[in-house]
């Protein structure tokens, strides 16, 4: 048997605390893991922005990547890697370079998943060309937002097709407000979707692989307050449904991390944002949930690494269609949608891989998330982002609840899916 090294690259931009995290949980653990007649070990390996040859060969089996949502050099050395060395890429770059917040609306909407009813308007303002003036001359429909409004119903809200984190949403309550926002929306073009009221539940669902953590949220909350402490009231068959969302959607753009927002009204879920491939994945947000995040990446990415997952360069929609042309109830197309996702993950394989090979992981992360060093990611992170006078405060906040984590959930085997 020969022993194998497969590297496990991190692409990462402003990211401080989960790759110190990541990597020390992963230097702890070891995995020696046999593979045919091989002995696999893992090693990590943050990415550099250099000049790259593109027939430079890439060592790296898996990368995580957090960079190329915005950084186009990171971004081409990827898709060159994916195209010319076999790379398995957390998120596939080519689904997150063109399924905008539009894109995944319509995919799902035709699907049948119960997205409010939404438009897109064209923008208030345009950026100059020479074209631009004859192309809205001849083109460019005049419209009445206002109608737009009424037919919608109020309140409803107004959001960037793109983008994320609560940039540019309003909630309107009427013509007038509505009218004011898309006046102050400048060159954004625009979704108005119908607001999901009155709701008893906002969730999150984080996928990652097979894996989904559904978490309580409150975005009116601060931002270290809007994952919720507290377990969402939900049923099994509500937990169901909510992974099965969350994994469709994810299967379906090629996604192997990304959150999905749900609004829960008169017994029904609700997705009203899942687009979010480059997810939250901070202590500073996450806080309590942060340590199960670092462990299903740790997971997910070692499983692909040792067990050569081969990469979906391109989608594959045509098995959901067919579901979906088949008529069935919302919820019987669901579970058939399920079934394909759960397959594309190899979630039975997996589960047998981690109960296997990575059984250790609970007890090293466990430890870990009780040292300095991992106080100290912490303390990094909140660094970076709070006023000086604020750093201890909140370091000690955030720390406290990654204590909870361990005294609640981290003693104790994780349920992997």
């Amino acid at each position: 048997m020969a022993n194998v090294k497969k590297w496990i690259g991190l692409s990462l931009g402003a990211d401080i605390c989960w790759p110190i995290c990541y990597e020390e949980i992963a230097r702890q653990l070891q995995p020696r893991i046999p593979q045919g007649d091989d002995t696999v070990e893992i090693a990590v390996e943050r990415l550099t922005i250099e000049p790259f040859h593109m027939r430079q060969p890439c060592k790296y089996t898996v990368v995580l990547d957090r960079l190329t949502h915005w950084y186009n050099l990171s971004r081409e050395w990827i898709k060159k890697a994916i195209l010319m060395d076999d790379l398995y890429v957390l998120n596939n770059p080519w689904a997150v370079q063109s399924m905008e917040k539009a894109t995944s609306y319509a995919a799902m909407i035709h699907l049948g998943l119960p997205v409010p009813e939404t438009w897109m308007v064209p923008p208030k303002a345009y950026e100059e060309s020479p074209d631009l003036e004859r192309t809205l001359s001849q083109y460019a429909k005049l419209f009445d937002l206002g109608k737009i409004g009424e037919e919608l119903g109020y309140p409803l809200f107004m959001k960037p097709y793109d983008g994320g984190a609560w940039v540019a949403v309003d909630k309107i309550d009427d013509e007038a407000a509505l009218r004011a926002a898309y006046d102050k929306s400048g060159k954004r073009v625009m979704h108005l979707q119908k607001a999901v009221l009155p709701f008893d539940l906002f969730v999150r669902s984080l996928g990652v692989g097979p894996q989904v953590r559904t978490m309580k949220y409150d975005p009116s909350a601060p931002l270290h307050d809007r994952y919720c402490l507290e377990t969402p009231s939900i049923s099994p068959e509500e937990a169901r449904t909510l992974r099965h969302m969350t994994l469709t959607i994810n299967t379906f753009f090629g996604w192997d991390f990304n959150s999905c927002e749900s609004l829960r009204k008169d017994g029904v879920f609700h997705p009203i944002d899942f687009a979010n491939a480059c997810p939250d994945s901070q202590v500073t947000s996450l806080h309590y949930h942060f340590p199960w995040l670092i462990k299903a990446i740790l997971r997910w990415s070692i499983f692909c690494a040792v067990t050569d997952r081969p990469m979906h360069r391109t989608p594959n929609w045509d098995p959901y269609y067919a579901v979906q042309k088949r008529g069935l109830p919302f919820p019987e197309a669901l579970e058939e949608y399920g079934k394909i996702a759960e397959e594309r993950l190899e979630t039975e394989r997996f589960v047998e891989f981690c109960a296997t090979h990575l059984k250790d992981l609970d007890e090293v992360a466990f430890d870990f998330f009780g040292t300095p060093l991992a106080k100290d990611a912490v303390r990094q992170k909140v660094t970076a982002l709070f006023p000086e006078h604020e750093i201890e405060q909140f370091t000690e906040l955030f720390w406290q609840r990654i204590q909870d984590w361990r005294e609640k959930e981290g003693s104790r085997p994780e349920v992997i899916v």
